[in-house]
């Protein structure tokens, strides 16, 4: 009994310090590897709300696109957490005044979210990039898409059916069994999973070795997304630590959103059990930065604005390929990593960063054995207080949230 009350001591005390910032999973003892959306276990779960904002640091190859997204808005999400001694299971509820469904290979774009964990977090402080991971901090991501639709080789080495109907040599009865055999080969349900390691370097799961379910649903407005997927396997284990942090994102169809160009929260605490670490995830994440905002405004104009865009930067920062633009860094990237961003830009190195950057404002350097080194240079000569407040500023740096 005694156990009892100390464990549900703990987990009130995370809940009322924390209040929103951590996700309490809700534990089961009922399967959860085949939950949905509808599953009767879902009310008992409780909801937390997180922000996403828009992933600004690399500018798209897409006029149109950049136009739609130039002043979106973070927008805020409910997530639910399910957990029995083998699985997990998540519920992402978000507002969407369109159901955007990507068919076939024309250029509409589709709904979708993605959840996203490190596979390492033995030291929070050292996460991996948000969003794509970066070298030698691989992320696992589950992606979930809304499609029509869809064909891709099926391994049975059947291209004869993955050919447009046009193309096809049958007519009327023959185009019919045709027509039907495409239709029995389609996949209406896109949800992959990939370990990243920096932008385009995402390699999808295709050796059945991860075991995951997901699924979206639309209605009233909103969508609903859920994700299963066991504690353990071979490029995860949840189980290490009474907490890990995870990530959300979420794509809008209707704004031609897809790859970069999509929704983004920080990494979030989850946790699962009150371990004597529990906290360690759950305070590196939460800790509040005891800096001076507009003593680090004034540190940024200084030292970061001649090469990277912010709010207040307008007309300085010479150009948008120039370096990653910090318009809504707060948003997504935690204290830990700002601080090292800051300290020793070598240390979190992102591959593919974009394709669109001209060969004078390169990111990275190359030297004689192939090595690539950050052009910007460490900032280890600030005070220790002066990079709390360039941290502090930097949080602030995100776009208003949508009502």
């Amino acid at each position: 009994m005694k156990k009892i009350a100390l464990t549900l001591t703990t987990i009130g005390l995370i809940s009322s310090v924390y209040a929103n910032s951590v996700i309490n999973a809700t534990k089961m003892t009922t399967d959860l590897s085949k939950i949905t959306v509808d599953s009767k276990e879902w009310k008992s779960a409780k909801f937390t709300d997180i922000v996403l904002y828009p992933q600004t640091t690399i500018k798209m190859n897409d006029k149109n696109a950049n136009t739609k997204n130039s002043d979106v808005k973070a927008k805020k999400a409910k997530v639910a957490v399910l957990v029995n001694d083998k699985d997990i299971a998540f519920l992402v509820k978000w507002a969407d005044g369109t159901k955007s469904v990507q068919a076939g290979h024309n250029s509409s774009y589709a709904d979708g979210f993605a959840i996203q964990f490190p596979e390492n977090f033995s030291n929070p402080k050292e996460l991996p990039y948000i969003g794509m991971g970066s070298e030698g901090r691989n992320v696992v991501i589950h992606l979930q898409k809304a499609v029509d639709a869809f064909y891709e080789p099926n391994g049975n080495q059947d291209v004869a059916h993955q050919v447009s109907r046009n193309n096809s040599p049958y007519f009327e009865k023959e185009l019919q069994v045709f027509d039907a055999k495409v239709k029995a080969i389609a996949s209406n349900d896109y949800q992959k999973a990939y370990v990243g390691a920096g932008f385009r370097s995402m390699t999808e799961i295709k050796d059945g070795s991860s075991k995951f379910s997901s699924d979206m649903q639309y209605g009233k407005k909103e969508w609903s997304g859920t994700l299963n997927r066991p504690l353990k396997d071979d490029y995860l284990d949840l189980t290490k630590n009474g907490s890990f942090p995870v990530a959300f994102a979420i794509w809008d169809g209707e704004n031609s959103n897809r790859d970069g160009l999509k929704l983004l929260s920080t990494w979030v605490p989850i946790v699962i059990d009150t371990k004597n670490d529990t906290l360690k995830v759950v305070d590196t994440l939460t800790t509040p930065v005891k800096g001076d905002v507009k003593k680090g405004q004034e540190l940024a104009m200084a030292n970061c604005a001649a090469c990277h865009a912010f709010k207040g930067t307008e007309g300085v920062t010479p150009s948008p390929y120039m370096a990653p633009n910090l318009s809504n860094i707060g948003g997504y990237s935690t204290a830990d990593y700002l601080r090292e961003s800051i300290l020793n830009p070598q240390a979190a190195l992102v591959p593919g960063y974009n394709r669109n950057a001209h060969k004078n404002f390169a990111w990275y350097n190359t030297d004689e054995k192939g090595n690539r080194t950050s052009t910007m240079p460490p900032f280890n000569w600030m005070q220790p207080q002066e990079v709390e407040d360039l941290v502090a500023f930097l949080q602030t740096l995100k776009a208003e949230v949508e009502k």
